[in-house]
């Protein structure tokens, strides 16, 4: 900043206003001081700027899986939001494992973030109360928070089970199976309870509903899921997944082994990612507004760390959508059958 006022033929503190508070320099020096800026290259460090002010302009991003392309559009919406007012964001993969989570957030707390946006493994981690203790901003990402002294923006996951269970069973299915991530992550539990509540509604019996449980919520644990499905006797004649991947990797394995999707076994999977419209049979799916996710979460983020008191926390659920394609529609059937059996011959 020296070298820039002294090429200006201004002061220091001239410089820091251009940078700072260019309304208070008149028009004749805020030009000298940018085209001294310009031509010695002059980049503002704004590492030291955050340490004399004594916060940053970086919020911490924390998320479950970022293989999963589900949150690559939920990243997407928090960062462009952020970027739109100055912010920029440190990206964390919990990998859906609670030590590597504590571990994300404790560095995100080391680095001085605004606040952080989370898509907890658990809601309830103690370092997330941690966080908040110190005057940290917490809002829950694809999660809905136990009260109400937080902010959280989620989907109505009971609903989205409801919604492909209610398309399989209104289609004559009333052997289904689930295929569930890990039973740590209520997202899966809750969309297994939709799926039992549209079996109870449609006087189907719940033990007609097998289980099958993944480790994780990834394209290989759907082909191992599919040789287990392949096993079962009788075998059900409908799947439901927790999300796209599983069902992805469940149709690997059909297609491997002749059965027909949807001819001899329906499926549906959850979120519509933008492989599900585009894979070898098109796949249902419940679809989660993505983008809108991170949107939303960052937008009641900024207006916490800006609200000087006055923020109000509020737990937003949004409703998911049913999207039914080809893999689950019984007007396809006939085609997949012949599809399959000519592969056969």
């Amino acid at each position: 900043m020296k070298d820039v006022a002294r090429s200006a033929g201004v002061s220091v503190s001239t410089v820091s206003n251009v940078l700072n508070r260019p309304d208070y320099v008149s028009s004749a020096n805020r030009l000298k001081v940018l085209d001294a800026i310009a031509r010695l290259g002059y980049v503002r460090n704004n590492a030291a700027r955050q340490l004399r002010v004594g916060r940053t302009r970086t919020v911490g991003l924390v998320v479950l899986n970022i293989a999963n392309p589900f949150f690559i559009d939920v990243i997407r919406g928090v960062e462009e939001t952020l970027s739109r007012v100055g912010h920029s964001v440190i990206l964390c993969n919990s990998d859906g494992r609670p030590p590597r989570e504590e571990s994300n957030v404790e560095m995100l707390g080391e680095q001085q973030v605004q606040g952080v946006l989370i898509s907890p493994v658990d809601p309830g981690s103690p370092w997330l109360a941690k966080l908040a203790d110190r005057g940290v901003p917490v809002v829950l990402l694809d999660s809905r928070a136990a009260g109400t002294e937080q902010c959280s923006v989620s989907v109505d996951d009971v609903l989205g089970g409801r919604l492909a269970a209610s398309h399989l069973l209104e289609q004559g299915h009333e052997r289904l199976v689930y295929v569930s991530g890990p039973p740590l992550l209520h997202q899966v539990t809750e969309r297994r309870e939709g799926v039992l509540a549209a079996m109870a509604e449609a006087g189907v019996p719940a033990d007609r509903l097998t289980v099958i449980e993944c480790t994780e919520l990834s394209f290989g644990a759907g082909c191992d899921a599919g040789e287990r499905l392949l096993g079962l006797r009788p075998r059900p004649t409908a799947v439901i997944c927790a999300n796209d991947l599983l069902a992805l990797g469940v149709l690997q394995v059909m297609f491997a082994n002749g059965v027909s999707v949807p001819g001899d076994v329906a499926l549906v999977g959850y979120d519509d990612i933008d492989f599900a419209a585009g894979s070898a049979v098109p796949l249902t799916s419940v679809r989660q507004p993505r983008y809108e996710l991170g949107e939303v979460a960052a937008k009641l983020l900024l207006d916490e760390v800006d609200g000087a008191g006055e923020h109000a926390h509020r737990q937003i659920v949004m409703t998911p959508e049913l999207v039914v394609r080809a893999s689950s529609s019984s007007a396809h059937a006939t085609w997949s059958r012949s599809r399959s059996s000519s592969k056969r011959r």
